[in-house]
């Protein structure tokens, strides 16, 4: 195994047989939960090989990185994912490049995105960020707020609600973990009853995805266990 993880197709294969295992491990069917690899920090190249593995949307904080990847990378028609936070001056690139934003998580967004598609024809999904951890660093929507933000969220036609995400905190403890995972399940089936179609629930990377699916998880964001420890200097 060791020889394996050598290799991106050798992680590839392991981060997805971890999805399996964490699946069964809870009774659930591994079709049930997405993987969305996490390229970011990574460059042309590597997407490229992976894309020669079969992976189509890659999950990418920066905007900047996008705009660099997709030019190089166009032929392939691969989709864009943005999983950071967004200012709303990007708004006009992402609405130009993203096939999706999972970070959604105030309204000043919204409108800066619904005004950026409009004017490019387009419309994508979106998921909307909620912070479920008590750490500074972790931005998204108060939970107590997704109700009626979905509501406002109904006046945008470009901007497909589809389900919801959250990053976890940074804990040692399990319970901690799993009590933000089990936070963001229960406020998706609060908006389900309240009549929101957000069936989807973007929850888990590399560290913690065994976790998040066993709290209810549908698509896991894993990038260090498939593409390698990440180089933040350049």
């Amino acid at each position: 195994m060791t020889d394996d993880l050598a290799t991106l197709a050798g992680r590839l294969a392991a981060a997805r047989a971890g999805i399996d295992a964490a699946c069964h491990a809870t009774g659930r069917d591994p079709s049930g939960v997405a993987l969305l690899p996490v390229s970011k920090t990574f460059g042309a190249d590597v997407v490229a090989e992976a894309a020669g593995l079969g992976l189509r949307r890659f999950g990418e904080n920066k905007v900047q990185e996008i705009q660099a990847k997709a030019a190089e990378l166009a032929p392939l028609g691969l989709d864009w994912v943005v999983i950071g936070h967004l200012q709303t001056n990007k708004a006009k690139a992402v609405a130009a490049l993203a096939s999706e934003v999972q970070s959604l998580d105030r309204l000043d967004l919204a409108v800066a995105l619904d005004k950026a598609l409009q004017a490019q024809g387009r419309a994508i999904d979106v998921l909307v960020q909620l912070k479920t951890s008590h750490e500074d660093s972790k931005t998204g929507l108060p939970p107590d707020q997704l109700l009626s933000f979905l509501g406002e969220l109904r006046a945008f036609h470009s901007l497909r609600v589809r389900g919801l995400m959250t990053i976890a905190e940074h804990s040692e403890d399990e319970a901690v973990v799993r009590a933000n995972f089990r936070h963001v399940y229960q406020c998706r089936n609060s908006a389900r009853d309240a009549g929101f179609e957000v069936e989807r629930l973007s929850m888990g990377m590399s560290g913690d995805y065994a976790l998040a699916i066993a709290e209810g998880s549908t698509e896991v964001r894993i990038g260090s266990a498939i593409f390698g420890a990440r180089n933040y200097k350049h």
